[in-house]
């Protein structure tokens, strides 16, 4: 019987506080609606199947008929599909081991196995948090603290489970956490059974012996000289051991199966073994243990799990768990069977997460602890400021399949910054200070601003910022041309500067326009350490005089009185290379050295100090059930990035950790460039320009990674007033400007009058083109391209359909065509041979018989990717996209 079924068995001014706690809601909160944003997959049809149940609240990203991987995970667990008696409840576990931390592979376990019970509200829904304990060597009590801890911040601010029962607890858990341990009877209980029905033996072959017994995939094994004792030698002996009269390794208990079965995992596998050793939870009531491929089927069973998901090196021993599932049922030791998925794991580029580097890491003191904000460990990325929202979003963006894939450390980063630019109030932060010494301003005046703590969220509140005759500003909105820098750039300013310049003006945010009239220098360096400036008092919170041109540059500050210093982690990526050690042979070797700067004179404004002391007091009274972390309280340091309250931090000593900074600066363009605004990678050295670099000639880019193909919304449409055949759309691109806030949609003349209703236009996802030059359309200027299929008809016989993107996709995301490099797109398209670029392109593009938009190029068909799936469309097949 199905575990699930009606007889299936279950077990049980500075900121005032409450204004901080209307900042932590806005960091820790998420609508019960989107606690599973998962898009549809092949694990939850087969639930959906086998169960009858409808889940809720999956992406609506469109049907393909063509998945073969659905095809094949359907068909494995086809019994699943066929049972037709399920009652519920849909119950899934999440079950590491407490043998070292969580990182964030397991985050797509957490994240997922709870995303499935929340899915299925119908079913009753739950999900067990489990701890399979059978390995005392390995297992310490600090790490299931650890684990616990984890599992309860990923889920902060999603919907409790409730345990129905007398208690009806609440919690990130259904009911109450369970041990592997507490079923140790029961387990050996059911290694009694298989002895007694002639399914299991004592063998004393030694490690060595059964390795070289066991055979291997080409040749079967060979059957141990103690497989044929008899049933009442076997019992005999195995209750001297767990009796404890035989040392380690004198004997082990092994199913016996098939020794020539083509599956290695089914070859008298060893079931149990003997370690005197002290539990963590039990003590020294054992001194068997029972390996975990024979234990966790049956603690499955035993509480009742309908869907056991799992990763994919599984998936060979999923043999062995319906063997051993099947038997115990007989037995009557449990009232149902659990079935077993698989799907693939998380693979991270420029990181590793496998264990025993973690360990080398930590041990050989590459990081400072397992908690080090460049650590892949959840404690490390929760220390670091990465907030629990984001990391569900990036599992949920990843999917669920059985394909293995590497994934770009980009995108976890690009996570981050979406759920920090929603919920992290505004700062003035300065990383390298430079004073400014106002002459015409009162010594003894102050003057207060207030400003919006969020651009976006007026129930933030404002902040106060005061103002007075010496501020700080960053040392790089200075460009000294008299001094060294503008010796070495030929005493001009660089291309584009518009912040201050020796006898320029600059406007201080929400503040004044200044100019700078003197120098201040260090006798030895010649590098300037304070400026003597002028004020303007008329220009005061923004406003320009009548008749006097606009001061283009603006720049944060803080007032030097009242400022207060802070020290700053300013943290990277851990390695260099996307994959560390496989081409260097040693992982440790490809360490980014320049992963960790440590700022020590930061300055920031008062309100992040009074803010950051009275998050500290709050944690002091926080309770464990219902942690409080440092790193809850985040910025964005304009123009800087992103920040985080460390948990070092002290009253004396406050440190805050970048989190990550506005926009990806490891090679990817940014996500948008307006107008003429060159796209350009921010990568360093040699490599920002892949299609010219010195010292050799580098590869030329594919035509298809030129071209800026990127989602985004149109905000608005209608008619042109000057064409009937036009239309004019606001389309949000996702553009921000340098201080990596939102800038204003842009305009997009497109010919699709007639052919697409405007309600059908309004709030869409749509694919466009941003890097092509801008182009006036009977008077109005067209800064971006809308691509659409269409049936390749002339005039009003035309049928055309917008290509479709995934809600779930942010504005501005870049896409990419499958098998192929990630885009690197121009600037901008605008000479001819490169408008030539985008003319080959678009030939080649085609929406194939499926749906899906593709890149035809010799012979090979390549999908048109997002970061959740294929770009679809609704209905034209075989067509042409343009």
């Amino acid at each position: 019987m199905m575990c699930g079924s009606a007889t299936a068995a279950t077990a049980a001014g500075g900121l005032p506080t409450m204004m901080l706690g209307l900042i932590l809601l806005a960091a820790t909160s998420v609508p019960l609606a989107d606690g599973f944003a998962y898009a549809p997959n092949f694990i939850t049809k087969i639930i959906e199947q086998s169960t009858g149940i409808t889940p809720v609240g999956l992406l609506d990203v469109g049907q393909t008929n063509n998945d073969n991987t659905e095809d094949e995970a359907t068909s494995s667990v086809e019994a699943i599909a066929n049972n037709n008696d399920f009652q519920g409840p849909i119950t899934t576990r999440f079950p590491p081991e407490p043998n070292g931390y969580l990182h964030l592979g397991h985050a797509k376990a957490v994240s997922f196995n709870f995303a499935v019970a929340r899915a299925f509200q119908g079913g009753n829904g739950r999900c067990h948090m489990r701890l399979d304990d059978t390995n005392p060597t390995k297992e310490d009590e600090e790490y299931v603290q650890s684990i616990l801890e984890d599992v309860r911040w990923i889920q902060q601010g999603l919907e409790p489970f409730t345990a129905a029962d007398d208690t009806d607890k609440e919690g990130p858990w259904y009911g109450n956490v369970r041990k592997t341990s507490d079923y140790f009877q029961l387990i050996y209980d059911a290694a009694v059974y298989l002895i007694k029905t002639g399914d299991a033996f004592v063998d004393e072959l030694t490690a060595e012996e059964m390795r070289e017994y066991r055979g291997t995939l080409t040749e079967p094994g060979k059957e141990s000289p103690w497989r044929d004792r008899s049933v009442e030698e076997n019992l005999t002996l195995f209750e001297k051991m767990k009796n404890g009269e035989f040392e380690n390794g004198r004997y082990a208990l092994r199913a016996k199966i098939d020794m020539s079965s083509p599956n290695l995992n089914m070859r008298d596998p060893v079931i149990y073994r003997i370690k005197h050793e002290s539990h963590q939870a039990t003590g020294d009531d054992w001194c068997i243990y029972p390996m975990y491929d024979f234990s966790h089927p049956i603690a499955d069973a035993v509480e009742g799990i309908t869907h056991s998901l799992c990763t994919l090196e599984f998936e060979d021993h999923r043999p062995l768990y319906d063997w051993t599932a099947e038997r115990v049922l007989k037995a009557d030791l449990v009232s149902c069977q659990p079935r077993q998925i698989e799907f693939s794991r998380l693979n991270l580029k420029y990181t590793v997460l496998s264990k025993r580097k973690l360990i080398k890491l930590v041990e050989d003191k590459y990081v400072t602890g397992w908690d080090d904000p460049r650590m892949p460990t959840l404690s490390g990325v929760r220390r670091r400021g990465m907030p629990p929202a984001a990391i569900r979003l990036f599992c949920e963006r990843m999917g669920i399949s059985k394909s293995d894939s590497n994934i770009d450390f980009t995108i976890m980063e690009d996570c981050a910054r979406e759920v920090l630019d929603d919920e992290s109030p505004r700062a003035f932060a300065i990383l390298d200070p430079l004073k400014v010494t106002i002459k015409n301003w009162d010594d003894s005046t102050k003057e207060d601003f207030g400003v919006p703590r969020h651009p976006k969220k007026n129930e933030l509140g404002e902040r106060t910022v005061p103002f007075g005759k010496n501020v700080y500003i960053e040392r790089s909105d200075f460009f000294d041309l008299e001094g060294p820098e503008g010796l070495s750039n030929g005493g001009r300013a660089p291309k584009g500067f518009k912040r201050l310049l020796p006898g320029g003006k600059v406007r201080l945010k929400y503040a004044y326009v200044i100019s700078c009239d003197e120098i201040v220098r260090d006798p030895e360096t010649n590098e300037p350490t304070e400026l003597v400036c002028t004020l303007y008092p008329e220009t005061r919170a923004g406003v320009t005089p009548e008749g006097e041109a606009r001061v283009k540059g603006i720049i944060q500050w803080v007032e030097a009185s009242t400022a207060a210093k802070v020290q700053v982690m300013q943290y990277d990526r851990l390695f260099k290379v996307e994959e560390p050690g496989k081409d260097s042979g040693e992982f440790t070797d490809d360490i980014n050295t320049e992963s960790l700067k440590i700022m020590n004179d930061v300055i920031v404004e008062p309100s992040v100090a009074m803010d950051a002391l009275s998050m500290i007091d709050r944690i002091q009274n926080s309770s464990t059930e219902d942690k409080l972390y440092h790193s809850a309280l985040t910025y964005q340091f304009e123009r800087s990035g992103y920040f985080a309250l460390d948990s070092s931090s002290t009253e004396k000593n406050l440190v805050f950790n970048r989190v990550v900074t506005l926009r990806d600066t490891w090679g990817a363009p940014p996500a948008g460039g307006r107008g003429g605004k060159a796209e350009q990678p921010k990568q360093k050295s040699q490599q920002a320009n892949p299609r010219k670099q010195g010292g050799g000639q580098a590869p030329i880019l594919e035509d298809a990674r030129r071209v800026a193909l990127r989602a985004g919304t149109i905000l608005e449409a209608g008619p042109h007033p000057e064409a009937d055949s036009l239309i004019v759309c606001k389309l949000d691109c996702g553009d921000k400007n340098e201080a990596g806030e939102a800038e204003e949609p842009r305009t997009v003349v497109a010919g699709l009058a007639g052919k697409i209703p405007y309600e059908k236009l309004t709030n869409r996802k749509v694919v466009c083109i941003t890097n092509l030059k801008p182009a006036k359309m009977r008077g109005i200027e067209s800064t971006a391209m809308l691509l659409a299929a269409s049936d390749g008809k002339e005039g009003d016989d035309e049928t055309v359909e917008l290509l479709d993107v995934p809600d779930s996709v942010p504005n501005g995301e870049l896409l990419s065509f499958e098998n192929m490099d990630p885009c690197e797109p121009d600037g901008m398209l605008k000479s001819k041979g490169a408008l030539k670029v985008w003319d080959r392109v678009k030939s080649k593009l085609k929406v194939n018989e499926n749906g899906e938009a593709t890149y035809q190029d010799d012979d090979t068909e390549r999908k048109l990717l997002t970061s959740v799936g294929p770009i679809t469309v609704e209905s034209l097949k075989e067509s042409i996209i343009g």
